[in-house]
């Protein structure tokens, strides 16, 4: 009988190996008919006015793995709905945090321009938005062989270091217009929820250590009082029920959250080998989002 991480590391590659495909490959964004259609890396543009907005519309970059990938047009339609943003979003499915970091060359994902420092230098964002769920596989080359099945203290060691690296990376990019750095909180794993849990406290160390942020994502999509306890449906909330397609059983009053075969993924279409944004309503992808905004402009309207 397989022990149950076993089990769980081989889905995850399979899965993580579907959403990220040829490395070395463009990644491209084709039409959708259900979401209305944002570019990756367009800027803002104009939203009706709202008395709740900063008076500055921030910069916001967003980068991390196939979960950013697959939330990015999303995430972009809420900055832009609720601030005005200005928008840049570069995932790269597969990846890890390391594979942002300057200095990984061809041992990474994540080409050098595309690095989390170059981008900041290229687009001097007020935010930067970074969702991980802590892959270490075989496309993380930068993790040098360490994961979490085989050698779980090493991993968490090294995982804590790279979060240290890319953030002092990130700061002196920014220099004297130094970026706030966005750790999203992960949702439940039902195979290693104690890994999750302490990806999650590193991330909440991390922003308190650089007086950054986090965004508890997460939470939307875990059931209430049950925050590391994984379910594919939970209740529909009133805006899933107002809003068509994003309640998917309201006869039932629930609403699914992952696909029967993926419990990662938010998705609510099959992964792909060409790595792409989410091209069908996904009720996950929307809760995250609206966090994450959330987080946003709790900060901007701070400043």
């Amino acid at each position: 009988m397989r022990k149950p991480w076993i089990v769980g590391s081989l889905l995850a590659g399979v899965l993580l190996l579907g959403a990220c495909g040829d490395p070395s490959g463009p990644v491209e964004v084709p039409a959708s008919p259900a979401l209305p259609q944002v570019s990756a890396t367009t800027t803002h543009q104009r939203a009706p006015a709202t008395p709740n907005r900063p008076a500055v519309k921030p910069r916001v970059l967003y980068l991390g793995d196939s979960l950013a990938m697959e939330a990015q047009n999303v995430l972009g339609d809420r900055l832009r709905a609720d601030l005005e943003a200005a928008y840049t979003s570069v995932p790269y499915s597969g990846t890890t945090p390391c594979d942002y970091l300057e200095g990984t060359q061809e041992r990474s994902l994540v080409p050098d321009a595309d690095k989390a420092a170059a981008l900041v230098r290229a687009r001097h964002p007020d935010y930067v938005v970074l969702q991980f769920w802590g892959n270490a596989w075989g496309y993380t080359w930068c993790m040098d062989g360490i994961t979490y099945d085989a050698a779980p203290q090493r991993y968490f060691t090294r995982y804590r270091a790279d979060l240290r690296r890319l953030t002092e990376q990130i700061a002196g990019a920014g220099g004297a217009r130094r970026p706030a750095i966005v750790w999203v909180l992960q949702g439940p794993d039902p195979v290693t929820p104690d890994r999750v849990r302490r990806v999650n406290e590193m991330y909440e160390r991390q922003a308190a250590a650089s007086g950054d942020l986090v965004a508890d994502a997460g939470a939307a999509v875990s059931p209430a009082g049950a925050r590391y306890t994984w379910s594919q449906y939970l209740p529909c909330t009133a805006y899933e029920h107002q809003h068509d397609g994003y309640c998917t059983e309201p006869g039932r009053d629930r609403t699914a959250l992952h696909l029967d075969r993926d419990y990662l993924h938010f998705c609510l279409a099959p992964t792909t080998a060409a790595p792409k944004p989410c091209p069908v309503r996904s009720p996950g992808i929307l809760r995250i989002a609206r966090a994450i905004s959330r987080t946003v402009a709790e900060r901007a309207r701070a400043r």
